[in-house]
């Protein structure tokens, strides 16, 4: 079974480290603890993984960003991406093609997972009964540090 990992931009990136920096990898731009927890955890149990931002969308690992924003799914800004542009990266980026979502968010990307891809992928919110972002970031890293991906 085939199975990505979606997980989320975060607030703190590249260029709050570094004011000069130009456009990088996304690997490269998200500098957050959490965002960081979720990798190393979509890196160990999962194929791949796609950092979920509302400005830009799906993007991969090698996809470039070109600059800092603060765009969030919970803000009105026409800087959010649409429905059509998600669901046009799904196929476009083949995230289509995985067997199993597991969104290492919490419950407010639902409604957008769920809006981006058809209903015959199986998804999984394992960090949904977790009590905040401490919480979450506990048992993410207890996972990789034990080597027991989260049910």
């Amino acid at each position: 079974m085939k199975q990505l990992s979606i997980i989320p931009c975060g607030r703190k990136k590249i260029w709050d480290v570094d004011v000069h920096m130009g456009a990088v990898p996304t690997k490269k731009a998200y500098v957050g603890t959490f965002h960081k927890l979720c990798r190393n955890y979509a890196e160990k149990f999962t194929d791949q993984w796609v950092v979920l931002s509302a400005k830009h969308g799906f993007l991969l690992p090698e996809d470039i960003v070109n600059q800092n924003y603060d765009v969030t799914f919970n803000h009105k800004s026409s800087e959010i991406i649409s429905y059509n542009a998600l669901q046009e990266q799904v196929t476009n980026k083949g995230l289509d093609q995985f067997d199993e979502l597991i969104v290492l968010t919490g419950k407010k990307y639902k409604k957008v997972i769920y809006g981006s891809f058809n209903n015959s992928v199986s998804c999984s919110f394992p960090l949904l009964n977790c009590s905040g972002i401490g919480y979450m970031q506990q048992v993410l890293k207890n996972a990789v540090q034990e080597n027991k991906p989260i049910h």
